[in-house]
């Protein structure tokens, strides 16, 4: 089935909407060889991966995962591509619990490690949080709590055929940019965090074809994939319909620069010691990497005007003791689903 695709492929053609979603099917049923995947992905890598494949993949991907329902119109998602080799603590996952601080309904998605020595599930294990929850229990997290996470691989069945290639190619493809695009709520809201600038746009673009309303597509001028604080970061805005592509730089938002150095973790337990001395309000370049991208997943959370107004709601929630909150809250909650 995949001879076809392989001849494009290999002379550099991009594939079609049907091409796409049938290779990728193929490979999700368990119907290819791990050669033949690693021969897929490597080959549209090298050739490059359009918007149309990108979002044919992630529309396959979406039927066959299974989804959590939840009550609330309107949720966010802060999660990221990883691979930026950066080595940070986890910021997105810091930044959910103040978005849910601030009265915004959140569903994390996320996996153990990809980029940095410790994932989101890793962390959030360590602090107490149980990963083993259904659809409908992490809805009533995000009933109760305000946030919810979704372990990737209780969710994306299909997926497992793909991780040994992917493992044994040790390269990025087009499943790394896949993941941040398949959460099981179909959240209406992202801050993206991407490992190239040159995708940007692309999966602003993606989102929009998927049905996103709001997105920031963000990509640090030092590498990372987050808003960072030691440079510019590029910011690609999915509102209103609008695409629009600009810098954002942190100066304006009343920070300082602070070094890559200052932001780096380290393994589970170093990690959630770190998270919990953010969200309890302990200053420093970490707080500061929180606040902007909490300010911006507000902004998108329709909580704020601006970022700037979301910077000072996002102040607000982590010095109320609101976000640490969130977590006491999550931990309490996962624990008791567990028991049920």
């Amino acid at each position: 089935m995949l001879q076809g695709v392989f001849n494009k492929l290999f002379n550099r053609q991009d594939l079609t909407e049907n091409e796409i979603k049938e290779a990728i099917d193929f490979i999700t049923e368990g119907l290819a060889s791990p050669a033949q995947i690693g021969a897929f992905l490597a080959a549209l890598k090298l050739k490059g991966e359009t918007i149309t494949e990108i979002a044919g993949s992630a529309q396959i991907l979406r039927k066959k995962a299974a989804k959590v329902t939840i009550k609330q119109s309107y949720a966010v998602d802060t999660c990221g591509t990883g691979g930026d080799g950066a080595k940070t603590f986890n910021i997105s996952t810091a930044v959910g619990f103040v978005v849910a601080g601030a009265g915004i309904p959140v569903v994390k998605h996320g996996n153990r490690s990809v980029s940095s020595r410790c994932g989101s599930a890793d962390v959030l294990e360590h602090l107490g949080v149980n990963l083993e929850l259904d659809a409908d229990q992490i809805a009533q997290c995000v009933d109760q709590a305000n946030i919810g996470f979704a372990y990737a691989p209780s969710f994306h069945q299909a997926m497992k055929h793909v991780a040994g290639p992917r493992k044994e190619i040790g390269v990025r493809t087009l499943f790394n940019v896949l993941g941040p695009l398949l959460n099981p709520a179909q959240v209406q809201g992202q801050v993206l965090g991407v490992y190239a600038p040159e995708l940007t746009e692309v999966l602003a673009l993606v989102l929009q074809e998927l049905g996103c309303e709001r997105a920031l597509v963000v990509h640090g001028l030092d590498g990372l994939d987050e808003i960072t604080t030691t440079a510019r970061t590029k910011v690609t805005e999915l509102k209103d319909g609008k695409i629009t592509t600009y810098e954002l730089d942190p100066l304006d938002y009343g920070l300082n620069y602070s070094s890559l150095s200052e932001l780096v973790g380290g393994d589970a337990v170093e990690n959630a010691i770190i998270l919990s001395e953010v969200l309890q309000g302990k200053p420093g370049p970490k707080r500061d990497i929180v606040l902007l991208n909490a300010a911006a997943a507000i902004y998108v959370g329709k909580q704020a005007k601006s970022i700037a107004e979301g910077m000072e709601i996002a102040k607000e929630v982590i010095d109320q003791g609101l976000a640490y909150a969130k977590l006491e809250q999550l931990v309490e909650l996962t624990q008791a689903g567990a028991g049920r």
